[in-house]
């Protein structure tokens, strides 16, 4: 009964490649979306539709000037017209990721029934050939009245994960929460006594 029971524990542990910086990035990454969306916040997908929508677009662009029924000298203006379209909504696209994305894992709305009307930004960076993962947890809306300060977190990876690349979850979620309790603290008005 408890081999079964350690199997099944094993079995549902999250493992990773330790020689791989982008997994251990990715499975941190995961696993700190999966804390905050368990905390009640709601994933704000705006931003991955905007993307999807302009990728489409983007798409579309290149099919029509592939397949357009006229041949090459004939369709010369129809062409210079379709790749300049297809430049300028490329450039958007990464506009939009450098600017609004940047190292961010997840957005999220506010809180129901909170004072704040501001969401989530939480982002992460494991710089490569380091261990050190560093959260970020900032306001959707940084110009917002009711946008908290900033909270950071920087800690090795080994402090999470075992030496057989098993992610210590207890350990990863109490820091983590820890975080957006020191968030949502610095964003409420101090108390009177």
């Amino acid at each position: 009964m408890e081999e079964k029971k350690a199997d099944s524990v094993t079995k549902n542990a999250k493992k990773v490649n330790l020689l791989d910086h982008n997994a251990i990035k990715h499975l941190l990454d995961e696993s700190v979306s999966e804390i905050v969306t368990s905390r009640g916040y709601k994933e704000d997908v705006r931003l991955s539709n905007v993307k999807f929508l302009l990728g489409g677009i983007i798409i579309v662009v290149a099919l029509v000037a592939q397949f357009y029924n006229k041949k090459f000298p004939q369709n010369r203006d129809f062409l210079i017209c379709c790749i300049g379209l297809y430049v300028v909504l490329t450039a958007v696209m990464q506009l939009i990721l450098y600017i609004k994305e940047k190292n961010a894992i997840l957005f999220t709305y506010p809180l129901e029934g909170s004072f704040t009307s501001t969401g989530l930004v939480v982002s992460s960076k494991l710089p490569r050939f380091s261990d050190l993962y560093t959260l970020t947890i900032d306001s959707a809306d940084p110009n917002s009245i009711s946008a908290g300060k900033s909270v950071q977190l920087t800690k090795s990876v080994t402090q999470w994960l075992t030496k057989d690349g098993v992610l210590v979850e207890g350990l990863f979620w109490k820091d983590v929460e820890a975080l957006i309790k020191e968030y949502t603290e610095a964003g409420e008005p101090k108390k009177k006594r």
